[in-house]
């Protein structure tokens, strides 16, 4: 819990940011607004991956070869990541990434 001086400090904060006309928004805050998992290190080879570039964006193909259930997350470089998916043995998924803005980074494990 924190002191009284803590919260009248980031009170007086936040009515100064405001009136500023800024928002501050606390780091805890601003991360569960934005929750998503965090990708891994790049999924094992067994993961098939087949992208394909579109005019307005871009297609992931997704394969589990690994013989076990996985989680993947297709990561995009100047976009939100994809969700996590879990993909059973033998199992296929497809995320469509639709912008400009965004490119393919990685097939991450999450």
């Amino acid at each position: 819990m924190a002191s009284p001086f803590l919260r009248k400090a980031a009170a007086a904060a936040s009515g100064a940011a405001v009136a500023g006309g800024l928002l501050i928004v606390p780091a805890g805050a601003a991360q569960a607004a934005t929750a998503q998992p965090t990708a891994g290190g790049t999924a094992p080879a067994c993961i098939g991956r087949y992208v394909e570039g579109q005019v307005d964006g871009f297609f992931v193909s997704l394969s589990n070869g690994c013989g076990r259930t996985m989680r993947v997350q297709v990561v995009v470089n100047s976009a939100p990541d994809s969700p996590c998916y879990t993909l059973s043995a033998g199992s296929y998924r497809t995320y469509t990434y639709e912008g400009i803005l965004g490119t393919y980074d990685r097939t991450a494990v999450c």
